[in-house]
């Protein structure tokens, strides 16, 4: 008999979904490009991805879920439709158990929006897990454990930062600054200095390519094109990595001071736990250049990057799954 089991990365860039048994079957952009008269669904994911900024005014790309939460609820419903559809989930698993992951500080308003949105596609039963949790699961730390255990979770639309031991939070810290911010930071600093606007897919490229955040990390060059501000026709400008970090210092400095009101809350014998174990970074932001090196620096503490930062948290959803009377507090329904 086929698992009735499905977890779901609910992010804010991406949805990437578990099915026990099978591990991960779908990692997809968190785009839908819909009619904007109709509202009619045109594509959803990669396929929407590409048409950011590039649709003609009848058609809209959007992004439903904004800062770790969902912000357009019939959108978000029909996404998380389209996604469980393609991978057979609601053929295949009548009525599945769905488990979503969700930022440490949502409302309850929130929660209820995205516990709806799941039901409405046939879940039986949905749970919400938080975030930094499943995170530091997938990462491979053993937080069931009496002993401390820290993680950053840099997503698209939040960071969160969490002390965890005996298999639950004990600090916790979620800022809307993440992956979004970033290409946002940049693409503001390249309208300052250079008179020139750029898309959201070109300030993504430049952050993956060339983006650092240390001092001494990467120095590398890129041709960027975009449209000129002063005579509106598109050119070419050549920016570095330095500048890069020039625009990203702030978006950054707000993560660091984050994850160090953490620390400053944290029972000192989990934080000397930490001392010993370091840091874990998980997300796609951990793997933006020199971060790893900037935090440790600043928290006096080793941080490594997870294996496969981008999978954690799915990966960790996957592991719940297979011990969710153990895992899943009611309370946090």
């Amino acid at each position: 008999m086929l698992s009735k089991d499905i977890g779901i990365d609910l992010g804010t860039a991406n949805v990437l979904i578990h099915v026990k048994g099978r591990g991960v079957v779908l990692d997809e952009p968190s785009v839908v490009a819909i009619e904007s008269e109709t509202k009619r669904v045109l594509a959803v994911g990669e396929e929407a991805r590409r048409m950011v900024g590039r649709t003609p005014g009848n058609i809209v790309a959007i992004r439903p879920l904004k800062d770790g939460v969902i912000a357009d609820f019939e959108i978000t419903e029909a996404m998380l439709k389209y996604f469980i559809d393609r991978i057979g989930g609601r053929k295949w698993y009548s009525h599945p158990r769905i488990l979503i992951c969700a930022p440490t500080n949502i409302t309850s308003v929130e929660q209820k929006a995205i516990r709806e949105a799941a039901e409405r596609c046939g879940a039986k039963e949905v749970f919400l897990e938080e975030e930094p949790k499943a995170a530091a699961i997938g990462a491979g730390m053993d937080i069931f454990q009496p002993s401390g255990n820290m993680v950053v979770d840099i997503g698209g639309g939040t960071t969160d930062v969490a002390v965890l031991s005996m298999g639950d939070v004990v600090t916790a810290s979620s800022i809307k600054i993440a992956g979004d911010k970033f290409d946002a930071a940049i693409m503001k600093y390249i309208k300052n200095k250079y008179k020139l606007l750029i898309g959201e897919r070109t300030s993504e490229d430049i952050k993956i390519n060339i983006g650092t955040v240390y001092p001494h990390g990467r120095q590398t060059e890129m041709d960027i094109r975009g449209r000129d501000m002063v005579t509106g026709l598109p050119i070419t400008v050549t920016i570095n990595s330095s500048e890069v970090r020039d625009a990203l210092w702030e978006s950054v400095t707000s993560i660091v001071a984050a994850a160090k009101s953490v620390l400053e809350r944290t029972p000192p014998e989990l934080s000397a736990d930490i001392i010993d174990r370091g840091v874990i970074l998980t997300g796609g932001g951990a793997l933006l250049d020199g971060l790893d090196e900037l935090l440790s620096e600043e928290l006096k503490v080793p941080v490594l990057i997870a294996e496969d930062p981008m999978h954690c948290v799915v990966k960790g959803t996957g592991i719940m799954l297979d011990n969710l009377d153990k895992v899943v507090k009611k309370s946090f329904l």
